[in-house]
């Protein structure tokens, strides 16, 4: 629960990037850190994450509002999909939206997990 991915621009130009989430059942925070480059250019949704050392995951921006609170990313095939959001709670009709987006586009959405958010105890 309580998941959490927190991103910031490197001096070097890489993406810093925290996943960070709350386990119910052991009641603890974990956390992973990872790195992030641009494929191609800073302008291109289009970036290379590792969480382990050398092995890169494609990370594809596949949809972003125009004031940047909502996104649709995907890995460089159909397995791997996230909706992200800057707040908490995603309003059905952005989340009806990039589902739909997310379906046109071949994937199975009903794999989907959504997060609880609440303060753990």
């Amino acid at each position: 629960s309580n998941v959490t991915a927190q991103y910031s621009l490197l001096p070097n130009g890489q993406v810093g990037v925290i996943n960070r989430g709350y386990s119910e059942q052991k009641k603890t925070w974990k956390q992973a850190e990872g790195k992030a480059s641009f494929v191609q250019t800073p302008d291109i949704g289009h970036l290379k994450v590792s969480f382990f050392g050398p092995f890169y995951s494609s990370y594809v921006i596949t949809d972003l509002d125009e004031s940047y609170q909502y996104a649709l990313i995907s890995g460089y095939n159909h397995s791997y999909l996230w909706i992200l959001s800057r707040q908490p709670q995603i309003p059905d009709t952005v989340k009806n939206r990039l589902i739909a987006k997310a379906q046109s586009l071949g994937f199975d959405t009903t794999q989907l997990i959504f997060v609880q958010h609440t303060a753990p105890q």
